[in-house]
């Protein structure tokens, strides 16, 4: 039996075999038409088929016979598979301590708690040896906005390897990525592997860190190399500095926004930095808006709240989150979109 074989059971030599049971379980070889040639070789090769040289026949076998034969030769394999898979590790075992005694990269600059890799190349080879290492726990502060669309598939490829191996990840990119079609859907997809995503609407730094042992922070302004951190003491310290983050960023419906609801939730963002007192200015810089389109936003939430004043706009909005008297929810069919559960 081979896989060959299994793959070549399809319908029409099932229909064969149920053709030859009709003529008894028995057919002669001479009577096989030319087209049937493979499809019984099929059946022969399975053990469906048994010939019988003497009468020059072919007589069908019991399938129950050959699927207890099969099952058997399967556990054979999966059981010499098993064995063979325990002995991969001694048999790499050499190649195994050369790797762990070989330095991880190539730099200059290396220290005893941390090393700098330039390049953005080998700065990606480096922090995916790390990842294929490290799968328990992945923070990343992203402040950039758009993700470059062509790198999706192989992102999110990454990400799904990462979480199927019990590794957590967690993210937190910068507003402006809210307005960038490609990288919501690219959000949308990591949100359904079960990654966490939030959205930060203050200035940030770029860092990752790794199973809380590695930190990967920028080593220069232009993000041409990058500092790969494994000092206990500064580690602990970026963590404490990505769960600070973690949770003044806020949780964002990223399916809501590749159905359509980018604007909603843009202009809810908006009334968010408007409640905590920023200026129209300040909110068109932290998120990547122009003015006029802040502004548009911002007349869209008045009326929705019924305010006359930013400050009243404010007030009724701080309200409408707190419970506190005075406080109003928007009127007519604009609704803040919420922030799903486990983000």
């Amino acid at each position: 039996m081979t896989d060959r074989s299994l793959a070549l059971l399809d319908e029409a030599a099932r229909e064969l075999y149920r053709a030859i049971l009709r003529e008894g379980g028995r057919i002669r070889i001479a009577d096989i038409p030319q087209q049937d040639a493979e499809t019984v070789q099929a059946l022969l090769e399975l053990g469906l088929l048994k010939p019988y040289l003497s009468d020059g026949s072919l007589s069908a076998i019991n399938p129950r016979s050959v699927s207890a034969r099969i099952a058997a030769d399967l556990r054979t394999a999966g059981t010499r598979l098993l064995v063979q898979a325990e002995e991969v590790p001694d048999l790499l075992g050499d190649l195994t301590n050369a790797y762990d005694a070989a330095p991880r990269c190539h730099d200059r600059d290396r220290t005893r708690t941390s090393r700098v890799v330039v390049g953005a190349k080998d700065i990606r080879h480096q922090i995916a040896r790390l990842t294929e290492e490290l799968r328990s726990e992945a923070l990343c502060l992203h402040p950039g906005g758009a993700r470059p669309a062509e790198a999706a598939d192989d992102i999110v490829d990454h990400a799904r390897r990462y979480v199927a191996s019990g590794g957590a990840l967690r993210t937190v990119y910068g507003a402006s990525v809210l307005t960038d079609g490609p990288s919501v859907r690219l959000a949308a997809r990591l949100t359904e592997l079960g990654c966490h995503l939030r959205v930060l609407a203050v200035p940030f730094t770029k860092m990752m860190v790794l199973d809380r042992t590695v930190a990967v922070i920028p080593a220069a302004p232009d993000a041409s190399s990058a500092a790969f951190v494994e000092d206990p003491i500064v580690v602990d310290f970026l963590v404490r500095s990505f769960e600070t983050h973690w949770q003044q960023a806020e949780g964002v419906n990223w399916a809501a926004l590749t159905d359509g609801s980018n604007e909603s939730v843009t202009r809810e963002q908006v009334g968010r930095l408007l409640a905590r007192g920023l200026t129209q200015r300040a909110i068109a810089s932290r998120m990547g808006l122009s003015e006029r389109t802040v502004a548009g936003h911002i007349a869209r939430l008045r009326e929705s709240y019924d305010a006359e004043t930013l400050f009243q706009l404010g007030w009724r909005m701080r309200g409408a989150r707190t419970g506190e008297s005075g406080g109003r929810a928007p009127v007519g069919p604009a609704q803040p979109v919420a922030a799903p559960v486990g983000q």
